[in-house]
């Protein structure tokens, strides 16, 4: 279906990935003349070229630097930094540049007998973005809503926009790099979960990577979600722009003050969307509703439950959706139980952030660590968590720095490296076999690795699937 904004406006797509494949298709489809352009080659990438140019999608391969004459609009793919070239020859030429969130954002269509596009129910961070998404849908399902967990994760967000049977309401999962290509977005009502330095080569600082998280909170209407824990976030909060009437709600594990989030004798808690709230509360669920229940996993939960509160959800339906929830694989998850030794994957833990909220949630540990560090320092994660530490196994590229940082703040930890060189199965069923001659009874072997995954696998989630195939080898072994 044509839209008259885009019938024959000539618009570069950067990238070839999977969101510029979907911008391209969608593009094409509203009537835009359409060129893709991506600085790779090879095979995969010549499949998807000549898919979309099948279509009637112009595409350039090995070319990501010079802008198409006569383009009036880049969509760019969250990854492509800032600085690359492409963008500096728009800006040159006054070319606007959206990402596929900006576009999606000015697609939205009314819902049938309302006027108004669905809300959007927003949340980023350094880290629990996906999980607080998936808990904040599974939620609006159980309060009977049409939903789904779109954006950077599950749906795209612009297929959710353009569905033919529309959402009530979309949870949506937001980048520092998606949002920093979304100048129009205007959520209902976000969270940012908490920050920690992340993607700062993209991004050029720390300061400008905190200014594109807090972009989720411009224009919110009815609640700013923050972490009590984390003053960076309030930070961000007090800066926004938002509607009037819009209300700071923070979230924590204590006991929640008025206008807050929190945990009162096991049970969750909100006093923010009841009335007479310096006096009231309302019961959401139990921390055992929480799954898994660790203490960053909890506020996440809080989290989802303020965002929802914020859209008029019930009670009785964020416990139920609470309860309804299931992490996806490789997020602090059990893989097995060897000879009373507990292995946990958590490969999703690829930064130092990550990595803390898992090391708090259990004692003695049998740490596995290391891998590609992008940039990060380790000592403040080694010395939060030294007193945990049975024993480390490190691996991967930047071991070094994690090895230094522990020399430095638990040097009675005994530490042991594995083999440079290896990869794959080969490596993980090592470093498992390792790890299990370092635990004894009680304790738990954890593979939170600090690090990104790709010196030695193909992602974080081969590397937790290998994790999980040698625990099964090792318990089928015997030893």
């Amino acid at each position: 279906m044509t839209n008259p904004d885009f019938v024959n406006l000539p618009v570069v797509v950067a990238g070839l990935g999977v969101s510029g494949i979907s911008a391209a298709r969608v593009l094409n489809g509203l009537g835009a003349r359409v060129t893709v352009v991506d600085g790779g080659s090879g095979p995969g990438l010549a499949a998807r070229a000549a898919e979309l140019e099948a279509q009637g999608v112009a595409v350039r391969l090995g070319d990501g630097a010079s802008l198409p004459e006569g383009t009036e609009l880049i969509v760019t793919s969250p990854g492509w930094a800032p600085d690359s070239p492409l963008f500096a020859a728009a800006e040159a030429a006054g070319v606007p540049v959206w990402g596929d969130v900006e576009l999606a954002w000015r697609l939205r269509k009314p819902l049938p007998g309302t006027g108004e596009p669905a809300p959007w129910l927003a949340v980023t961070g350094t880290n629990g973005k996906t999980t607080t998404v998936q808990m904040l849908a599974s939620i609006l399902t159980a309060a009977g809503k049409r939903t789904a967990a779109v954006g950077n994760v599950g749906v795209s967000v612009l297929d959710a926009v353009l569905a033919e049977e529309p959402y009530d309401v979309l949870a949506v999962e937001l980048s520092s790099y998606q949002l920093h290509w979304a100048p129009s977005l205007r959520p209902y009502s976000a969270a940012v979960l908490n920050l920690a330095p992340d993607h700062l080569d993209w991004h050029g600082s720390m300061e400008a990577y905190a200014a594109d998280k807090g972009r989720i909170y411009e224009g919110n209407v009815v609640a700013c979600v923050y972490n009590l824990a984390d003053p960076a976030t309030e930070a961000l909060v007090m800066e926004a722009d938002v509607e009037e009437g819009c209300r700071a709600i923070g979230f924590g594990l204590g006991a929640p003050s008025p206008s807050n989030f929190g945990v009162v004798d096991g049970l969750l808690v909100d006093r923010a969307f009841v009335e007479d709230r310096a006096k009231n509360a309302a019961e959401l669920g139990a921390v055992e509703d929480v799954n898994p229940p660790a203490p960053h996993n909890i506020a996440n939960a809080l989290a989802a439950a303020a965002l929802a509160r914020a859209y008029g959800v019930e009670p009785k339906a964020v416990r139920e959706g609470l309860r309804a929830f299931r992490p996806d694989a490789h997020r602090i998850a059990e893989v097995g139980v060897v000879r009373e030794v507990t292995y946990i994957d958590d490969s999703k833990a690829t930064n130092t952030h990550a990595a803390a909220a898992s090391l708090a949630a259990y004692r003695p540990i049998v740490w596995i660590a290391g891998g590609l560090a992008k940039g990060a320092t380790f000592d403040d994660l080694v010395q939060g968590a030294a007193e945990r530490l049975r024993a480390v196994v490190l691996i991967g590229e930047d071991r070094a720095l994690i090895r230094e940082a522990l020399e430095r703040h638990a040097p009675d930890v005994p530490v042991i490296e594995a083999a440079a060189g290896q990869t794959g199965a080969v490596a993980m069923t090592e470093v498992v076999r390792t790890a299990a001659s370092l635990a004894r009874s009680g304790d738990t072997v954890l593979l939170a690795p600090a690090c990104a995954s790709m010196d030695m696998f193909t992602n974080y989630g081969e590397r937790g699937d290998l994790f999980a195939a040698a625990v099964r080898q090792l318990a089928d072994s015997g030893e």
